[in-house]
């Protein structure tokens, strides 16, 4: 049976994806199905002044991943070259870097290459308000099936649109710095700013600056919100 055969064929592959190990067995087997090497489940979380790529997925080497940088990441899944369901993707070949415009640089092209990522391709998933995105690399070019790569993002909407919960949990992993994560601790407890900002020994703005630091990563609309996401997550 062919690749894109494959994809085709009935499952339930959604309504078992109950923990972070079934999330990375469908994806290590979609991975196979489409001929790729590697893949990375990616959620873009705007950090301020920036976007920071947490991931939520992946089986690509920890020294690559080291290497490459998380700025780097967030660059591909945010790059031009990255396309939404039903759209014909195209691949950043790591052999075409000048190709690439502004995405990457000719070292950090050449570093992709000599680590196994020499064809990748970058597609956005739609799953409810979350900003995910997967990356599928070959260490050769040419070696992923294409027609089956595309009813393979429309395979991860469907299966990740499943598990919200499990996305986000694992998508959250802890963005609060040390000082944040205090101050939306002592809030859960009671405590005014005003009393915060005496246990910290900093000054109340200082206290509401970084509330509203955290508010942000969780892209929550108040406190109270803010806080529930922590305690859910088991960051305080």
């Amino acid at each position: 049976m062919s690749s894109s055969a494959a994809l085709l064929q009935p499952d339930a592959s959604g309504s078992r994806l109950t923990s972070r190990g079934d999330l990375t067995s469908f994806f290590m087997q979609l991975a196979a199905d489409i001929g790729a090497d590697s893949y990375m489940l990616v959620a873009i979380v705007h950090d301020q002044d920036r976007n920071d790529a947490r991931i939520v997925s992946s089986n690509w080497i920890f020294d690559a991943i080291e290497l490459i940088g998380k700025r780097l990441i967030a660059n591909l899944a945010l790059g031009p070259l990255t396309v939404a369901p039903g759209v014909r993707p195209k691949p950043l070949v790591a052999a075409h870097a000048p190709d690439a415009g502004a995405l990457l640089t000719g070292e950090e092209a050449r570093l992709l290459d000599v680590l196994g990522h020499a064809e990748i391709y970058s597609l956005r998933l739609n799953v409810g308000r979350q900003r995910l995105f997967v990356l599928f690399s070959a260490a050769e070019a040419d070696k992923i099936d294409l027609a089956a790569l595309m009813k393979a993002q429309i395979k991860c909407c469907y299966a990740l649109s499943g598990i919200p919960q499990l996305i986000a949990a694992a998508s959250m992993q802890d963005p609060l710095s040390d000082r944040e994560r205090e101050c939306l601790f002592w809030v859960s407890e009671g405590k005014t700013t005003d009393e915060v900002a005496v246990i910290l020994g900093v000054s109340s703005n200082t206290v509401n600056s970084y509330i509203t630091h955290a508010i942000q990563k969780f892209a929550a609309s108040n406190r109270a919100m803010a806080i529930a996401t922590a305690i859910r997550s088991g960051i305080i």
